[in-house]
């Protein structure tokens, strides 16, 4: 199935934070593993209403390019692309797939089309940043399928 891949509309938010909060709900157990529950609790109490604010927030940011993806007129997923002003360099900045979706390839077409728009935009390098955690895994499988190559990062947590 070869969605349909648009610029996001004001109507389309709603969709596409639901899809995203169906979409990384399996995410965040791993994530609160992999940080300890206290400081987890600490930084993302409420994952929901905060995962809410980024999307929407993204969305209404000028600075983003947003698209979704559409199969039958149904929103089934999104990319969010910014690009760095200060060097050749654009960001997968977020990408969500409504999980009835996930596994038919809608994530490798939106990550198609934001490499390729990056590329036609100027930007000589593309950045995407997702989890190591056993959540994120079809994410990296997505990424590297893209012919992204990974680099490792260590970020460290100490409750205060």
């Amino acid at each position: 199935m070869s969605p349909h891949i648009r610029p996001l509309l004001a109507d389309d938010v709603d969709a596409v934070v639901r899809l995203s909060l169906r979409a990384w709900a399996p995410v965040f157990p791993f994530i609160e593993a992999a940080m300890g529950s206290e400081i987890y609790q600490l930084l993302t109490p409420d994952w929901r209403a905060s995962q809410r604010r980024d999307v929407e927030a993204v969305c209404a940011n000028e600075k983003t390019s947003v698209w979704v993806a559409e199969v039958e007129a149904n929103v089934v997923g999104f990319v969010a692309v910014l690009l760095h002003e200060d060097e050749p360099l654009g960001e997968v900045y977020m990408l969500a797939v409504d999980p009835d979706y996930q596994g038919a390839d809608i994530g490798t077409a939106l990550t198609a089309f934001a490499l390729s728009w990056m590329k036609e935009a100027g930007m000589s390098v593309a950045m995407i940043d997702t989890g190591a955690d056993p959540g994120h895994a079809a994410a990296r499988r997505t990424y590297e399928k893209a012919g992204c190559h990974r680099v490792e990062v260590a970020r460290y947590l100490k409750k205060l």
